[in-house]
């Protein structure tokens, strides 16, 4: 089964966790700071991190900085506040869900249960178009022969438009192929991916325009400008 890393530095919530995650099947380790959690996620990776906003040491969110510099596991963060900007901030620095305290612990174990099937790569043929080529096995898109810097998000988002030339998605729908649920609160941050993930094409090919913005609806590929 799966492994989740629990870093939380109140032993109440932190023992509700473990004691509901291991009830689903999960395996658990439970630190208490996030620097703790970088070093172990390093020598010992997680499937999965639930991991709290305010730590005695460093933040939650320095902490998923400092775990997206080598690693691509999910990340939930656990928060007091409810307000979106830390909701956008969370996620535009690459967590996958985001869970207000106090929070119900069978919905957390539903969450963490439909993030890692989310992960879970995908069997069918990539699909390819003019210009664009797919590697779901290694995470990987590459334009015009060139491989893109991307992240697990971006790969994610330019993956969903790729699959259905001329769609247009909304954000909510764009929010669902990044991996987070629609009512979390961060279907602007979308534009904020949308954006670089454009300026990564534009660094290869500087004149096209591949994902095509429609105001008040969302965004589409149009493989004919790309």
């Amino acid at each position: 089964m799966p492994h989740i890393l629990i870093v939380e530095d109140e032993a109440a919530i932190a023992d509700t966790l473990v004691y509901a995650l291991q009830g689903e099947g999960f395996t658990t380790t439970w630190l208490t700071l996030g620097q703790a959690a970088v070093d172990h996620q390093r020598k010992t990776p997680a499937d999965l991190i639930i991991l709290d906003i305010g730590l005695p040491d460093i933040s939650g969110f320095e902490t998923c900085k400092q775990l997206r510099r080598f690693s691509d596991v999910p990340v939930m963060f656990l928060s007091a506040r409810n307000g979106e900007i830390d909701r956008v901030v969370g996620l535009e620095i690459g967590a996958d869900d985001y869970v207000v305290k106090p929070f119900s612990p069978r919905e957390v174990t539903a969450r963490v249960r439909a993030i890692l099937k989310r992960m879970m790569p995908r069997t069918e043929t990539p699909p390819t178009g003019p210009h664009f080529v797919i590697d779901a096995q290694r995470v990987l898109v590459s334009y015009r022969g060139q491989p893109l810097n991307l992240t697990r998000h971006e790969f994610r988002l330019l993956q969903r438009l790729l699959e259905q030339p001329q769609r247009v998605f909304s954000r909510e729908q764009l929010l669902d192929a990044v991996g987070v649920p629609s009512d979390a609160g961060y279907e602007r941050s979308i534009d904020t991916h949308i954006k670089s993930v454009r300026a990564k094409l534009r660094t290869i090919a500087a004149d096209a325009e591949p994902i095509q913005t429609h105001r008040g609806l969302g965004y589409s590929y149009s493989p004919d400008h790309s």
